[in-house]
């Protein structure tokens, strides 16, 4: 019986090895870590010329809103995991990118769209830390503080009320329905993060005042949401504001 299986385990190993393309190597060599890594390489190469792995030009394949640089946020953004890097390229399963791709359908999610919010919620958040912390506060690491200097600080201002801030929210929101701004203008987040709507083809039909006008109702939005935000955390971290 032990003579039966250890035939049949070194024929399993000889198939491997002939699988591996290592048949002709030595022993010691035949499935050394360079021989399985560049095996799975070519098992790589060959899933993605067979179209089981999808780089980020080929996603637009299954997923018709994606745009050259979808690969990356549908990593970070959604969490998937079936994917790997090969160079500078990343590789997702299509099998899961269908998955993904019924979900988003579902839940009415338009990748280019998505991608156009976080860049313009990214430049906000810059902005408002720009305004918080302007250029030349940082501390420099070679510095020499007087002896005699101390003392010196102050406390922000008191945060406007949370009713104030609600306030100008509600009229914000009265004026997007008054003025139909809805045309213009997309509401995400549950209704508290505004961006512009921006087509080329059309961009140039668009009155400048009606532009400016609805670039400016964003910003107060977003600001007024942001402020409103940084309240309900101030409020958890001290409970008697």
């Amino acid at each position: 019986m032990e003579d039966k299986i250890l035939k049949e385990i070194k024929q399993i190993r000889r198939l491997l090895s002939e699988l591996v393309g290592t048949s002709e190597l030595p022993a010691s060599q035949k499935f050394s870590k360079e021989a399985i890594a560049k095996t799975a390489k070519e098992f790589q190469k060959m899933s993605i010329e067979r179209g089981e792995w999808l780089s980020d030009d080929g996603i637009r394949k299954v997923i018709k809103s994606a745009t050259w640089r979808s690969g990356k946020m549908i990593v970070e953004k959604f969490g998937f995991t079936n994917y790997f890097k090969r160079g500078h390229t990343l590789y997702l399963n299509r099998k899961d990118l269908i998955v993904l791709n019924k979900e988003l359908k579902e839940r009415n999610i338009d990748l280019k769209k998505y991608a156009e919010l976080l860049d313009d919620q990214a430049k906000f958040e810059k902005l408002v830390q720009s305004i918080q912390f302007p250029k030349g506060t940082k501390t420099k690491k070679h510095f020499k503080i007087p002896e005699n200097l101390r003392d010196i600080q102050s406390k922000p201002y008191s945060a406007p009320t949370e009713e104030l801030v609600r306030n100008e929210i509600e009229s914000l929101m009265a004026e997007y329905k008054k003025f139909d701004l809805s045309e213009y203008v997309d509401l995400y987040e549950q209704k508290t993060y505004a961006l512009f709507k921006y087509d080329y083809s059309f961009d140039r039909y668009v009155k400048p005042e009606v532009k400016k006008f609805c670039k400016d109702w964003c910003f107060k939005f977003n600001y007024a949401n942001n402020a409103l935000k940084r309240i309900l955390e101030l409020k958890i971290e001290d409970p008697t504001l």
